[in-house]
């Protein structure tokens, strides 16, 4: 029994193995069937979604071809291939977002006008470092903003920055400062600045509200002194000065200043010819640059100096400008250039572009040439003369003397290089400069672009003949600083026995003397010491310190060092009026052709002026000056010359006259007030004056307590022995 369970059990074992077996080899063919069988029912998600969309392409391809038909396009629509896969793009993730800008400020909306800010944006300290906090130096950058928000095109836009802490202007973006000189500029008392190279403020109406053509942004980097760390100074005020604007106060927020400038409804609108560009600025000296030529390469232009103020003067002037693009100077009529060396042309961008030219021919290849009037015997020369206004030795007059030289004018060619081939590239020079020997202190402005100059049609016919373009340049007299004139004065009256000299260093010239206090004030010397140079006057001025009892310095006070020098002496004072000597010294070896001198006066003064006897005197009465020059054939001030002896003195060229006054307004008149001028100008620079007028009276001489003591002692001891006598 027991073998046939252990034969059963090993039956029904093999029997399940070979079921297995059987299973494991047709089980999964017969299942994979089955999937087959069900594909052909169902369908998977995605090819039923892809013939969705094949549907509906076929849809769309129908609509449209069916509303070509319907507009009778003949236009066959391409079939989508079934089987393909329509997909849409997804949505990009990575997508830059522009910010919004920021909003203006809440005042630029509400200001129908002219908007202006200047923000302080950065302040450094620099070296050297220092204890004294109002002398440490510290950078700043700075930005200002005008912006048109008007209904009227702003031309020529100037504003005003009232600097107060002694800044130094080392660059400026978007405009150039038009009262000051090339950078670095000191502006502590305010500067104003005008527009380059955007000169002109279009309205929002006409440009559809384009922030680029009316407003311009301005940076500004330099120094300023002061206030220590921490603080944040900012200028006294801003404002726009074009005419016809009123600005209120400046408001300020932080570190930024705004201000809102509008049309100013009492102001009187100028009748003014429309142009294309802004018309030509007044000015008490004006430069046109006018391009006569135009070429691919190069270009004529045309330079005219006009003088316009009646105390304007120019001689032997030197005019200088900065060129912006690399330009050069080839060929000049009616001028000259001080400096010809090739050098800056050969080794520059002109030499790399120009590699066949012959530079040794060229005017100039300086970035900023002097350029100087030809002499006289030039003026016929066909080569570099036969021009109108030229070949004068650099002297133009004032207009009060004779207009007809009261202009000068050259011609120049220029050459250009890449990439302003093209004949409208036209790019002016800019930082204009000009200067004479002793002649007013100018300051130019930026040149402005003008409509073309108009000349008569060269063939004689009743036409206009204009130029390619034209630039016009203002420059405006200053006063000269201290020490920095050319001409001072000495006063002297009849009712003080000593003269007032002109001041110590009134010109200058005093960097590095030891053997003299240049910062010591003048001592009175005697009217005649005024005749003798400086350096032979020492012993005059002792002499006259002790017979005067005056306080001798240990180190003298140094001289003046001018070259010419005006002795203003009160001859007489009666009932009816005055009289004044003036004498004018030349201490140069030159002489001076054509001189004049003008002297100011208060109201009453000038207006009791009464004759003039040995020049020619001229009454310009909105200035309150009395112009004088000599007369004809005599208007030549002769230079310095040697004495008659070795060992003399040098005798200056001088010239002089006698003015009579009366008191015809002065009814209170005041011999130190009304008898002295107020200033005094040659050849239009403003000289030094005296910082007062001769004493009248007991204080004409400085009485010492020991004379004094003397004189006492003296009369009480005669009045004592005529006692005696008496009795």
């Amino acid at each position: 029994m027991e073998v046939a369970k252990r034969k059963a059990a090993s039956t029904y074992t093999t029997l399940l193995l070979i079921f297995l077996f059987l299973f494991l080899s047709f089980g999964p063919s017969q299942g994979q069937n089955a999937a087959g069988a069900d594909a052909g029912k169902t369908k998977p998600a995605a090819l039923a979604d892809d013939e969705t969309n094949l549907d509906n392409t076929a849809a769309e391809a129908k609509i449209a071809a069916a509303t070509d038909d319907a507009d009778g396009a003949a236009v066959k629509k391409a079939k989508p291939v079934k089987g393909a896969v329509v997909t849409t793009a997804a949505p990009a993730t990575d997508v830059e977002v522009i910010p919004a800008p920021p909003p203006p400020p809440a005042e630029l909306q509400v200001c129908n006008g002219v908007f202006l800010t200047y923000t302080l944006i950065s302040r450094e300290k620099e070296y050297p470092f220092v204890k004294n906090k109002s002398n440490q130096a510290y950078a700043f950058t700075s930005q200002a903003t005008i912006t048109n928000v008007g209904d009227e095109e702003v031309k020529g836009w100037r504003m005003y920055i009232g600097f107060q802490h002694r800044e130094i202007l080392v660059s400026m973006d978007g405009a150039v400062p038009i009262d000051a000189e090339d950078f670095p500029a000191a502006v502590g008392n305010g500067t104003t600045i005008a527009g380059n190279p955007m000169v002109d403020l279009k309205t929002a109406i006409l440009t559809a509200n384009d922030f680029t053509q009316m407003s311009v942004r301005v940076g500004m980097k330099g120094s300023q002194f002061g206030l220590g760390d921490g603080a944040t100074p900012m200028p006294k005020t801003i404002k726009l000065i074009n005419s016809g604007f009123k600005c209120p106060a400046s408001s300020r927020r932080g570190s930024t200043m705004i201000v809102c400038c509008r049309k100013d409804p009492k102001a009187k609108a100028l009748a003014l010819k429309k142009t294309k560009y802004p018309p030509r600025g007044k000015g008490d000296l004006t430069i046109s640059y006018d391009v006569l030529q135009a070429y691919q390469t190069s270009y004529y232009a045309e330079v005219t100096i006009q003088n316009n103020h009646p105390l304007g003067r120019l001689d032997h002037w030197n005019l200088t400008w900065e060129w912006q693009r690399g330009e050069f100077i080839y060929s000049m009529k009616g001028a000259f250039a001080r400096v010809k060396d090739p050098s800056e042309c050969l080794y520059g961008p002109a030499g790399q572009y120009y590699r066949d030219f012959d530079f040794t021919q060229v005017a100039n290849c300086e970035k900023r040439p002097i350029i100087s009037d030809l002499p006289s015997e030039r003026k016929d020369d066909e080569k570099v003369g036969k021009l109108p206004w030229c070949c004068r030795n650099g002297t133009v007059l004032s207009p009060v003397m004779d207009r007809n030289q009261a202009r000068s004018m050259f011609q120049l060619q220029v050459f250009k290089i890449p990439p302003d081939n093209n004949r409208t590239a036209l790019t002016p020079p800019m930082k204009w400069k000009i200067d004479g020997v002793i002649n007013p202190h100018y300051k130019c402005g930026p040149p402005v672009r003008v409509d073309p100059a108009e000349y008569p049609d060269p063939s004689g016919l009743q036409a206009i003949h204009t130029a390619v373009a034209s630039w016009h340049i203002v420059c405006n007299m200053t006063k000269p600083q201290p020490q920095k004139t050319r001409c001072c004065v000495s006063f002297s009256a009849f009712y003080n026995e000593s003269a007032i000299p002109c001041n110590t260093c009134a010109c200058g010239g005093c960097d590095g003397y030891q053997q003299c206090n240049a910062k010591a004030p003048p001592m009175l010397i005697p009217p005649d010491a005024l005749l003798v140079p400086f350096v032979n006057r020492t012993a005059k001025m002792k002499a006259w310190a002790k017979m005067k009892h005056f306080k001798i310095p240990k180190r003298m006070p140094c001289g003046d060092n001018c070259p010419v020098s005006i002795n203003w002496h009160v001859n007489s004072d009666y009932k009816t009026g005055w009289t004044a000597r003036i004498t004018l010294f030349n201490w140069e070896r030159y002489a001076f052709d054509d001189w004049f001198t003008a002297l100011q006066f208060h109201n009453n003064s000038f207006r009791d002026f009464d004759e003039v006897y040995s020049f020619n005197g001229t009454r310009i009465p909105g200035l309150r000056t009395v112009f004088l020059q000599g007369f004809k054939g005599l208007n030549y001030l002769v230079g310095l010359t040697n004495g008659s002896r070795i060992g003399d003195p040098h005798v200056p060229g001088k010239q002089q006259s006698v003015l009579s006054f009366k008191k015809k307004h002065s009814k209170k008149f005041n011999i130190r007030r009304d008898a002295f001028p107020t200033k005094v100008y040659f050849n239009g620079e403003e000289c030094a004056l005296p910082p007062t007028t001769p004493s009248n009276g007991s204080s004409r001489i400085k009485s010492s307590p020991i004379s004094f003591l003397a004189v006492t002692i003296i009369a009480f001891l005669s009045f004592f022995a005529m006692t005696e006598r008496l009795f």
